[in-house]
């Protein structure tokens, strides 16, 4: 016998069950490409070149193995069904989602309580807010030019203007 060789049913597997009909004890062998069951006497075996075995119940797996199809896309297969969680009757109660409760978070600078008050504010008493602050902010920058105008009109010394050329000592002074 050479490997990648068909052997019959009948061989022992590693991936055995057994179930009872009637008194005997039989083995029951798994699809190795569908999952479905063997029942003895059934199904083909094939021996990879690395003597791996693999079990099939009937042509069709065989064939489709051969092919290298992927048993995870074909869906009658059963690692497709438990993949998309097809005829699961026990879990029918389905997990409930909690509801995200909104919690109200201060801001760096502004606790909750200053941001509270600012929602329950009118529109009135905000404009009123933003008028004087406008007019505040106007006032300070008055001051500010009036205070640069008055030291730029002081220090004004008659010095002779000379360029950077004399004073380096170029020729501009013969």
């Amino acid at each position: 016998m050479h490997y990648g060789d068909w052997i019959g049913a009948g061989h022992p597997s590693a991936f055995e069950f057994s179930y009872e009909e009637g008194s005997a004890i039989q083995k029951v062998e798994i699809d190795s490409f569908s999952g479905y069951r063997i029942y003895p006497s059934k199904g083909k075996l094939f021996v990879r070149g690395d003597s791996k075995v693999f079990r099939f119940a009937g042509s069709k797996n065989a064939s489709l193995f051969l092919q290298r199809k992927n048993p995870r896309k074909i869906a009658w297969t059963q690692v497709y069904r438990r993949m998309h969680k097809k005829g699961i009757t026990e879990e029918v109660a389905k997990k409930r989602s909690r509801r995200t409760v909104k919690h109200q978070r201060g801001i760096v600078g502004a606790d909750l309580a200053a941001i509270a008050a600012k929602r329950n504010q009118t529109a009135a008493v905000r404009s009123q807010q933003r008028l004087a602050a406008i007019s505040k902010a106007k006032t300070e920058k008055k001051e500010k030019e009036t205070k640069k105008a008055k030291p730029a009109a002081r220090s004004a010394p008659t010095v002779p203007k000379v360029s950077k050329q004399q004073m380096k000592g170029g020729k501009g002074g013969r």
